[in-house]
């Protein structure tokens, strides 16, 4: 499988449908993919200095139309690449000595905020978390925190603390969210790689929005700690990326648990499984999402893009097949975990006035749900396992849209109220979350552009512990599709 991503393309104006626009002009030479500049750096053919200075220069040109970004650690990080040449000229050899990362705002970093989409006055983390202390182990230099909607909530990430992240591939339309800050980042070149979170999506569906590989890993593959069972056990951490191999790698350097964790599952190879052969599967295929009662199924365009790459997965070999995964009701086990998980965030806010209004009302509505209905809806996950793991007695790995629809415009959901919120959203995107009920892995791969050149994405979802498998094919299909080589203009 290809561990390298070629050169963007140029080339006169053109709009094919289904495919990017490619510009006339020449693009800015792209910042290197994860991979490459670690081995660029291992090589001595750049420095890290040359690397952060060049992120931190392209995130400060891009904050006024993207926005990615909550707060940069200019200094610091600049003085960490300093440090990370030293150690290089040494001989000293890390898998990510001296790559320059992002974070999204819900993780904390030593010394900033962990302000996670709020506004308000909060201190500064006195320690980083448990995935940015493996990531400095790794030698990685974390450049800044990315923006996220308010506590992780929403596809989209816009909130009056800091404005509206935008889509590098059309700044009218939101990147998704609640890791849109990170995936805006990478998407745009601003970083090679950055760490998401996903508790209903958050990783996955901007992903796909942003055309970008995204992993939703195991529960417990990265930990979560401070927090020992993040959002009543729905929030993982996971990395964003252009290519897979680069997204194996970030979750190589990451991954692992702390004392303190709750899951604790057996460690994976997912940069040697970006490079396997992942072997004939049974695929199927499913249109029909779980119970949101808004009736929603993909819009036409996302359905032909997904139906493509089910097609791309018949011609490779694999057997594709429609079929439909036994969901049940488990939205009646998801709604009381994630409002549960909000009211309990919400809690720690110094200025609760602040929160946005729709954040207020999940938090009365959690802490209605809490107690002995909480911990009935978490009771229900071993029957889950079994009546939707059923599939896997019959097929391998599951395929189906990521989002039901494109990425909405920028200002879709401004003055709505909770329940006109809950709606719209379940409607866009009601596909990625009862895997965060299961605590199964997914990945999000680009399946192409709408005919107005907005990306959509296909997840592959597997069952338990399944990650090595769904990044092989995932490996697969990028050597034969080659997303990477398509850039946007911003």
């Amino acid at each position: 499988m290809s561990s390298a991503e070629p050169t963007g393309q140029t080339g006169p104006a053109v709009r094919e449908p289904g495919r990017a626009p490619r510009t006339a002009a020449p693009a800015a030479p792209p910042l290197p993919g994860l991979a490459e500049s670690a081995r660029g750096l291992a090589d001595a053919t750049t420095t890290s200095t040359a690397l952060v200075a060049d992120a931190l220069a392209r995130i400060e040109a891009t904050q006024p139309t993207l926005n990615a970004f909550r707060h940069l650690r200019t200094e610091a990080a600049l003085a960490e690449a300093a440090e990370a040449d030293r150690r290089l000229a040494a001989g000293e050899r890390l898998p990510l000595l001296g790559v320059p990362v992002a974070v999204k705002d819900d993780t904390d970093v030593a010394g900033l905020p962990t302000h996670f989409g709020c506004d308000g006055e909060l201190p500064p983390a006195v320690s980083d978390s448990e995935a940015v202390r493996r990531l400095r182990a790794a030698g990685a230099v974390v450049v800044g925190k990315t923006n996220s909607c308010e506590l992780g909530q929403w596809p989209f990430t816009e909130g009056p603390a800091f404005g509206a992240t935008r889509n590098p591939w059309n700044t009218a339309h939101t990147p998704g969210g609640s890791s849109g800050g990170s995936a805006a980042a990478v998407a745009a070149g601003l970083v090679p790689a950055a760490l998401g979170s996903d508790g209903a999506g958050s990783v996955r569906i901007p992903a796909a929005w942003t055309h970008l590989v995204g992993i939703k890993p195991q529960r417990g593959r990265i930990s979560v700690h401070p927090h020992s069972d993040a959002f009543q056990g729905l929030t993982v951490n996971g990395p964003l990326a252009r290519t897979v191999a680069d997204a194996a790698l970030l979750l190589d350097a990451v991954a692992g648990t702390h004392p303190e964790d709750f899951h604790r599952p057996p460690a994976v190879r997912a940069a040697d499984a970006a490079r396997r052969d992942p072997g004939r599967l049974r695929i199927a295929l499913a249109w029909r999402p779980p119970l949101t009662l808004t009736g929603a199924g993909p819009d036409p365009e996302v359905r032909r893009a997904v139906a493509a790459l089910a097609e791309t997965l018949a011609r490779l070999g694999h057997h594709v097949e429609e079929a439909r995964p036994r969901y049940g009701l488990i939205g009646l086990a998801f709604v009381p975990r994630a409002t549960v998980g909000i009211a309990e965030f919400a809690a720690r806010h110094p200025e609760p006035a602040l929160l946005d209004p729709r954040t207020r009302s999940a938090l009365r509505t959690g802490t209605r749900l809490g107690g002995r209905v909480v911990r009935a809806a978490r009771a229900r996950e071993v029957r889950q396992h079994r009546r939707i793991g059923a599939l896997f007695d019959s097929y391998d790995v599951l395929l189906t849209p990521t989002t039901a629809a494109p990425p909405p415009r920028i200002g879709t959901f401004d003055r709505l109220g909770a329940w006109r919120t809950d709606v719209t959203m379940a409607a866009a995107c009601p596909y990625a979350w009862p895997w965060n009920v299961l605590g199964w892995p997914g990945v999000n791969v680009p399946a192409g552009f709408t005919r107005s050149g907005l990306p959509v994405g296909a997840q592959l979802l597997g069952p338990s512990r399944s990650e090595e498998r769904l990044i092989a094919l995932a490996a697969q299909l990028e050597d034969d599709l080659r997303w990477y080589e398509h850039r946007p203009p911003v």
